[in-house]
């Protein structure tokens, strides 16, 4: 099981803020194909995945890490400075 955080308008898409995720899939872009295929809220929210960061266990990542081992995977919007 790993943690899936969402933040911003990715939570407003889904309407969770966190969810427990039982995945197969063996990197994070694995997962995201995973999630969008469970209904229309996940695949409007993954539709253009490079509108989105991640980070695996509180770490930037990128999607094509590995989840092996991994408790945590957040998405959000790019941050912005101001």
């Amino acid at each position: 099981m790993i943690d899936v955080l969402y933040f911003a308008w990715v939570r407003e898409r889904i309407g969770l803020p966190k969810e427990r995720v039982e995945t197969d899939a063996d990197t994070v872009a694995g997962l995201v194909e995973e999630l969008r295929a469970r209904e229309e809220r996940y695949a409007a929210a993954f539709a253009d995945i490079s509108a989105l960061r991640v980070a695996v266990d509180q770490d930037l990542s990128d999607f094509d890490a590995p989840l092996a081992g991994v408790r945590e995977v957040a998405f959000f919007p790019p941050m912005t400075g101001g």
